[in-house]
């Protein structure tokens, strides 16, 4: 056998190093083994039922891939605000992203069909049709627009509450500036029922409230308590006009990083923390309601829904201009 100089024992050497360490990285790649942590964005605050399901969706994640994938979570806007984190999530500077469906339905068209108001006959109603084939076929058809849907968060029925006066009836709403999240639909819906709608990011409504700038919002009893939005506006009236759900996405650049097994861990964990968040959401939900009872809130529930209803006529005519909307409302109309 040829004696190897000690040079040339030592190039040789790492070669070999160079080699395993290139198979090595080769086998992590196509495994989808490279170690990554993903951001995910939450406008909410620590403790929101939606904040805890990410970081629980994070744990099942980093226990199924053995610590190789983390999701840290960022809660408060830490972010931005919704509206922004949404456009970062789709250029990819966020991973994943937990939004309200008005808002995304910017981006995604369908989105805009589960806002639309009173089109849910209940919240067991909404949760069928999210269960179901057209919850599934809706979550597929994010990717043309940049992001991946893993799942539907709860987040109750959204009511009008205002500082101003009990609304029980159109006429009350007539001239009330009113929050809306910074969507065409939401504003569209308030115009239609009298109010004077008001885009505002979620994180400027309290400070809204407290000087005047807006007589009132709309929201679910979590978010109108744990915001302390009930501190500023007394009446809260059960309109419950959108039962629209949030949702969970994923942005395709950091979708398509995962390997085949990494991405149906990612949709599964995603799936189980929806039913987890669900649990959290219905004790929150109760706890929020009781809270602003107790705080003297003034809650209206005998209103006549049927007018407010009706008043969404020119919306269901404009979204049933496009046919693809059109047969979406009616699939879930059908859902018993």
């Amino acid at each position: 056998m040829p004696v190897l100089s000690r040079a040339e024992l030592s190039r040789t050497g790492m070669i070999v190093v160079a080699l395993l360490l290139a198979a090595v990285s080769m086998s992590m790649r196509a495994t989808g083994a490279v170690a990554r942590e993903f951001r995910a964005a939450d406008t909410q605050a620590e403790d929101y039922p939606t904040v805890q399901a990410l970081r629980y969706m994070g744990a099942l994640i980093a226990e199924r891939t053995k610590g190789r994938h983390e999701i840290k979570v960022f809660h408060s806007r830490q972010l931005g605000e919704e509206k922004e984190t949404i456009e970062q999530t789709r250029a990819g500077a966020i991973d994943l992203n937990r939004t309200n469906v008005a808002l995304i339905g910017n981006f995604v068209p369908a989105m805009n069909v589960l806002a639309m108001p009173f089109l849910f006959r209940s919240i067991e109603h909404m949760q069928k049709v999210l269960n179901g084939p057209v919850g599934s076929e809706i979550l597929n058809s994010f990717e043309p627009y940049g992001f991946v849907g893993l799942a539907f968060y709860d987040s109750g029925a959204r009511s009008i509450y205002n500082g101003v006066r009990p609304v029980k009836s159109l006429a009350d709403l007539k001239g009330l500036r009113i929050r809306v999240q910074q969507s065409e639909l939401m504003s569209q819906m308030i115009r239609a029922l009298g109010a004077e709608p008001v885009e505002l990011p979620y994180g400027q409504v309290l400070t809204g409230l407290a000087n005047h700038l807006i007589d009132g919002a709309e929201n679910n009893w979590p978010s109108f308590v744990t915001t302390d939005h009930y501190k500023h506006a007394g009446y809260y009236t059960l309109t419950e006009h959108t039962m629209s759900p949030e949702v969970l996405v994923i942005s395709l650049k950091a979708w398509q990083s995962l390997s085949p097994d990494d991405q149906a861990i990612f949709r599964e964990s995603a799936q189980r923390s929806s039913r987890f968040m669900r649990e959290k959401w219905r004790d929150l939900e109760e706890q929020s309601q009781r809270k602003a009872q107790e705080a003297g809130v003034t809650i209206i529930r005998d209103i006549d829904r049927k007018p407010f209803e009706d008043a969404m006529a020119a919306i269901y005519a404009k979204a049933g201009r496009d046919p693809a909307a059109a047969a979406l409302i009616e699939r879930i109309r059908k859902v018993e």
